[in-house]
C-alpha cells in the first residue's frame, strides 16, 4: 500500500499548493504543465511496452486485445459518456469540481496497473508515476475549485485499495504471463493517454479500457486446451 499512499498523499500536496493559486493558474503555466504530463505518460506507457514485449508468450495477443477491447468500449460508448458526465462539471462549485477529479484519479490505466503491480511484484513504479501526475492535476483543480478537492484522495485510496486487496486474493490465478501482457496493453494506453496530453493525436483511450480484461479471458481459454 506504500504506492497508494505517496499517490493519495501528493493528491493532498497537490490541492494545498492549487489551493493558494484560487484565481486560477495562468493558461501559459497549464499549458506547460500539460506538456510535461504528456512527456511522463508517453515515456512509461513505451517503456512499459519495451520491457514486457520480450517477455510476452502471446506475441499477437495485444492485437487482439485492442480490437476486442475497442469493439466493446465503442459499442458501450465509455469515452462519449465520461466526456459528457466531465461536461457537466464545468462550474466552479466543489460539488463539480469534485466529482471532476474522482474521475480523473481512478479512471487510467495508471490507477488500475498500479495496484496489481504493487501487490503481486511490490513494484511501485507505476502508482509513483500515478502519484506524481495526480499531484501536478491537483494542483490545476484545486486552483480552480479550491482544498475541498483534496476528498477525493479519500475515494482514490479505498479504489485502489480495494484493487489492492483483490490482487492478493488472486494471485495464484495471477501468472506472470498474464501479468505481462496486460502490462503490455496498459502500456499502450497509457502512451495514447500521453500522446493525447501532448495533441499530438487524440484517442478515444477509455473506449480502449476494455482490452484490459481480453488478456486474462484469453489465456484461461488457451490453458484449458
Amino acid at each position: 500500500m506504500i504506492g497508494t499512499i505517496f499517490n493519495v498523499t501528493m493528491i493532498l500536496v497537490g490541492c494545498t499548493v492549487g489551493s493558494v493559486f484560487k484565481k486560477g493558474i495562468k493558461p501559459a503555466y497549464h499549458d506547460i504543465l500539460m506538456q510535461a504530463l504528456g512527456l511522463a505518460a508517453t515515456v512509461i506507457g513505451i517503456n512499459a511496452v519495451v520491457q514486457r514485449m520480450p517477455q510476452s508468450k502471446y506475441p499477437v495477443l495485444f492485437i487482439v486485445s485492442l480490437a476486442l477491447g475497442g469493439i466493446i468500449g465503442q459499442a458501450l460508448d465509455l469515452q462519449g459518456r465520461f466526456d459528457k458526465l466531465v461536461g457537466r462539471f464545468s462550474g466552479g462549485n466543489l460539488a463539480e469540481g469534485l466529482a471532476t477529479a474522482i474521475l480523473l484519479y481512478c479512471i487510467g490505466s495508471l490507477s488500475i496497473l498500479g495496484p496489481i503491480e504493487a501487490a503481486l511484484k511490490h513494484d511501485y513504479t507505476f502508482l509513483f508515476t500515478n502519484g506524481m501526475l495526480d499531484g501536478i492535476t491537483s494542483i490545476v483543480l484545486a486552483s480552480t475549485f479550491g482544498f475541498g478537492i483534496a476528498i477525493a484522495a479519500g475515494v482514490l485510496f479505498v479504489w485502489q485499495g480495494s484493487i489492492y486487496v483483490l490482487a492478493l486474493v488472486l494471485k495464484s490465478a495471477l501468472s506472470t504471463v498474464l501479468i505481462n501482457e496486460i502490462t503490455i496493453v496498459g502500456g499502450i494506453l497509457i502512451l495514447a493517454s500521453g500522446l493525447g496530453l501532448l495533441k499530438i493525436k487524440q484517442i478515444n483511450t477509455l473506449n480502449l479500457l476494455p482490452a484490459l480484461i481480453v488478456p486474462p479471458i484469453a489465456i484461461a481459454i488457451l490453458q484449458l486446451f
